[in-house]
């Protein structure tokens, strides 16, 4: 067991700054759809949508060099407000593409392997870090540390920081599918995971009995409070899709919850868990409490379903959400 605290991080007094940011760490790479390409990655994702809604946030991350699908994501973030200073540059590996594969509204991934985002360069990232003020949130996942330069860039960045470490858990398949999940949980503060993932932790943790367990039965509730126990998380929030949300505190409680959003129409639902985070962390940063948050993270969330890829290229739509969110319209992503 690791040696987290599990109360939040005091305000730092780095300049006299409260911190008030999100610093976003990992892939940002472009879907290719059958109906042409969009750039994505859940990370890019995120960092996109807090810089809409006028949230502060830096995004550290690596495309290649002059190629095509790099200019594709530098046009992507300049079009949403968000700063490219951390794009980092790569003369050797292309910019990270995924085959998207979609039948109904349900969609696979085929991700290209040995691309620019798995060389994330800790010299690079922490040139740009001394630069910027304390964050509130450091957001990373677990996709982004497939190779090990990008995962000892990642870990190395989140160990040395006091902000609350967000983990956007996505369990894939491979043989170190369950040891990376449960190494990035040691570095977490808060975790989001879908309702099909958390069932997959709760296995690892309590027995294949786990996966038959329903929602909100005894037993689930106390392998959550393991499960919180043993990585000494703060929060653990859980998407359920249709079925709407759940977030347990510290000791394994569910504090706040709420129903699912009717879909008029659903295009596809390729980053509602990203819209979800960036979200809720907008909200945190605004003051907002966390069922309030919550709640609007779920509105967000099932408004990305409407839109095909992950991201609404009406840039005027994010008006409404900042007006619900209420973010300064003067604001700027730094």
């Amino acid at each position: 067991m690791n040696e987290k605290v599990i109360s939040p991080p005091a305000p730092d007094t780095f300049s006299g700054h409260k911190p008030d940011s999100v610093l976003v760490l990992g892939e940002a790479l472009v879907d290719l759809f059958d109906s042409g390409p969009e750039a994505g990655g859940a990370p890019f994702n995120v960092a996109r949508s807090l810089a809409a809604l006028l949230a502060p946030v830096h995004f550290i991350t690596r495309v290649g060099d002059k190629d095509p699908w790099a200019t594709t994501l530098l046009q992507s973030a300049e079009d949403f407000g968000l700063p490219t200073l951390g794009f980092q540059r790569d003369a050797v590996h292309p910019t990270g593409t995924v085959h998207v594969v979609q039948k109904g509204a349900a969609h696979t991934f085929r991700i290209a392997d040995d691309v620019a985002w798995d060389y994330l360069d800790i010299a690079q990232a922490r040139s740009i870090l001394q630069t910027t003020l304390p964050h509130a949130f450091v957001y990373f996942g677990t996709l982004a540390q497939r190779h090990i330069v990008s995962k000892n860039t990642i870990r190395d960045i989140i160990r040395a920081t006091d902000a609350v470490c967000y983990l956007d858990l996505n369990l894939r398949d491979g043989p170190d599918n369950r040891r990376l999940a449960e190494e990035s949980l040691e570095l977490a503060d808060w975790v989001k995971v879908n309702d099909e993932e958390l069932v997959q932790l709760l296995a690892w943790q309590g027995g294949a009995a786990m996966r038959s367990e329903r929602w909100g039965s005894p037993a689930l509730h106390a392998g959550v409070a393991k499960l919180m126990e043993h990585f000494r998380l703060q929060r653990l929030v859980v998407t359920r899709g249709p079925q709407g949300y759940a977030s347990f505190n510290a000791h394994g409680v569910c504090d706040a919850e709420g129903p699912g959003q009717a879909l008029p129409i659903v295009v596809d639902t390729v980053g509602a868990g990203d819209g979800f985070s960036a979200m809720l962390l907008a909200c945190q940063l605004a003051g907002r409490t966390l069922p309030w948050s919550l709640a609007l993270a779920n509105e967000y969330a099932a408004a990305v379903c409407g839109h095909r890829g992950p991201m609404s290229h009406n840039l005027q739509s994010y008006a409404v959400w900042r007006k619900r969110l209420g973010a300064s319209t003067t604001c700027h992503a730094i």
